[in-house]
């Protein structure tokens, strides 16, 4: 089969491009990877350089849309229901339920949701705590094909190995080998295609008491991070909480958020001006 070399140089100014457009960063070992990805893009695309491609996407009226399918076809989709779901639990139960019961209705972002498994499974969580019409939930994701398959409420077996007893067949079906949420929980969800490196975006989504962005920092260089996690922040209502994953901390950013923990689960908290 025919390819296409991909020299360092080349890959830097393709990997650059990636980033600026997405966040995602790829490091020099990482060129074969990527190598693997972008050159059958850019044969199907017509084109015999890597380099003529590369000016394809960055200058040609038509490159914009071609780069979105490509970071698209990059990012990873990875995820499963219930997926570290005791943050979720506590922040149903000590946090929405009461400000539900106070007479408010709180705002709740799961930012780059992938196929939607996260906001899916706080869904569920608050709907069993009967509370799930009181909440706005918006979710969120750069990829329009992983939004489309969260918006059809389909799913693969893969997203169901942390199932705990009593969702299937409550919340969610299998049919002809595919799980189903069921349509309530999907329509509660806003789903909207948001890039978190574009600032601007994020400050058009108004504020939010709590914000989820969960395993998803490790992808991107610290600066990019920082960049992000400051958005997020400014998009925090006053007391407000951010989420991230297991294995990822804001220390090292220097964030004005305070880390405090509940019940096992850990919450970056923005202080009352």
């Amino acid at each position: 089969m025919f390819s296409l070399p991909m020299s360092p140089q080349v890959f830097a100014i393709l990997a650059a491009l990636i980033e600026q457009r997405s966040g995602v960063h790829y490091a020099p070992e990482d060129r074969e990877l990527l190598a693997d990805k972008v050159v059958p893009r850019a044969l199907d695309a017509g084109f015999d350089s890597l380099l003529d491609y590369y000016y394809f996407l960055r200058y040609d009226p038509a490159g914009s849309e071609a780069l979105d399918a490509l970071v698209d076809s990059l990012l990873v989709h990875e995820t499963y229901f219930f997926r570290e779901a005791l943050p979720l639990r506590v922040l149903a139960e000590d946090l929405l339920v009461p400000a539900v019961r106070a007479g408010r209705r709180p705002r709740v972002w799961s930012a780059a949701c992938s196929t939607g498994e996260e906001p899916l499974t706080l869904a569920m969580i608050l709907a069993e705590l009967g509370v799930l019409d009181e909440v706005a939930l918006l979710a969120s994701d750069l990829s329009a094909r992983a939004l489309e398959r969260a918006r059809a409420g389909e799913h693969n077996l893969r997203s169901l190995r942390a199932l705990p007893p009593g969702v299937e067949g409550r919340w969610l079906e299998t049919r002809e080998g595919r799980p189903r949420v069921r349509p309530e929980l999907v329509d509660a969800v806003d789903w909207r295609r948001v890039n978190l490196v574009d600032a601007s975006a994020v400050a058009q989504l108004g504020t939010f008491d709590a914000i989820l962005c969960r395993n998803v920092l490790i992808y991107f260089q610290d600066d990019t991070a920082r960049s992000v996690v400051s958005s997020l922040t400014r998009a925090l209502a006053p007391e407000g909480h951010l989420l991230v994953g297991t294995s990822e901390s804001l220390m090292r950013f220097g964030t004005a958020l305070a880390c405090e923990e509940r019940r096992g689960a850990f919450f970056y908290t923005k202080a009352r001006p």
